[in-house]
């Protein structure tokens, strides 16, 4: 989801950018002007989330669901197995994934219960020190739960998926060996991933891993052995400017916190919708709810649609409706939603 604002500054200089007499689109990516770009981008990003000095980012492509491909190519080294916490659809693809090419050990699972909690810190008490590492997603989008902590003393490095709350909270970077996330939901376009990794987990690639997806090489080149998504990282810094100009993560995280009270508390004080999610794991970025009866799913959608409200249906494979607060997702659109959905309530009970 994209800011209006970031659309509309890029949709007045599409055509001349910078006063180039070109588009962002036509210039080189590695001349000096979009050398700044990617480099302002940079900056940005680690003032925002204080990453350390002893981290580097690398601007990728491929999407998260890539990134369960090549992160086990690049940080298994002589390593044989991989940590799992699975707590929903993209934790699960992303095991499935790794077992091409590493034993997969799940120490945690919400399965059997439907994904529908997260374990607390306490709960992590198996992870395995001979793992190369131990994956979790952050923030599952289908199944609405989210991980409000950063997992403390972990005897191996720590990789998250944060593609759907990244710039939504407050992280500790350094608790993490690695975090990834594909932009397009909080920081940018589709097309664009982000890597943060620590720079002594590089030079651990197996041989058979792609140069264009090798971390190492990717690090030496500055992420530009290919081309890169030029367009989609200029947005993405125009989307970064903005979060600073509003006060940082710490303002989005006020902002989002707000909003899904809002939401939540909609749902819980109604007789129609419920949230099946513990209300410890419940996602900030994402809430799905369920009609009491489904009769009434497509009327609330056709409703819904008919109030400007629009991409409320739950992903097929759960159902029901979601709806994402995405940090681009004003608070003024989370009032008009839960304004409607009390109006519906009346209207049909």
């Amino acid at each position: 989801m994209m800011p209006e604002d970031v659309l509309q500054e890029a949709q007045a200089e599409l055509l001349d950018w910078q006063g180039q007499d070109a588009s962002i689109l036509e210039v080189s990516h590695r001349g000096k002007e979009f050398t700044a770009v990617i480099e302002e981008c940079e900056a940005n990003l680690r003032e925002l989330l204080d990453i350390p000095v002893n981290y580097r980012v690398l601007f990728m492509q491929g999407g998260g669901l890539g990134q369960f491909a090549f992160a086990p190519m690049n940080l298994l080294g002589d390593k044989k197995q991989i940590d799992f916490i699975e707590t929903g659809s993209w934790s699960k693809k992303a095991i499935a994934e790794a077992s091409k090419y590493a034993k997969t050990n799940v120490i945690y699972s919400t399965k059997e219960e439907g994904y529908l909690s997260i374990p607390r810190q306490r709960d992590l008490t198996n992870i395995d020190p001979e793992s190369a590492y131990l994956y979790f997603c952050a923030n599952e989008t289908i199944n609405g739960v989210e991980f409000c902590y950063d997992i403390e003393n972990s005897p191996i490095p720590v990789v998250a998926d944060m593609s759907s709350n990244i710039l939504s909270r407050r992280i500790d970077v350094s608790k993490y060996g690695m975090i990834f996330a594909g932009a397009q939901k909080n920081i940018g376009p589709a097309g664009l991933t982000i890597v943060i990794i620590r720079e002594d987990l590089l030079g651990k690639a197996s041989p058979y891993t792609p140069d264009v997806f090798n971390y190492t090489i990717q690090n030496e080149k500055g992420s530009m052995l290919n081309t890169p998504p030029t367009f989609a990282i200029y947005l993405m810094n125009l989307v970064l400017r903005k979060v600073k100009e509003r006060g940082g993560v710490a303002a989005m995280e006020k902002v989002n916190n707000r909003k899904a009270e809002l939401l939540y508390k909609t749902i819980d004080e109604s007789h129609l919708y419920r949230n099946p999610v513990h209300v410890d794991a419940r996602s900030k970025m994402n809430v799905p709810f369920i009609l009491a009866d489904a009769k009434y799913d497509a009327l609330f959608l056709e409703k819904a649609k008919e109030n400007n409200l629009i991409y409320l249906a739950g992903h097929r494979s759960v159902g029901g409706m979601r709806a994402s607060l995405y940090n681009a997702m004003p608070l003024e659109g989370v009032i008009a939603l839960t304004n409607f959905m009390k109006k519906f309530e009346l209207d049909v009970l």
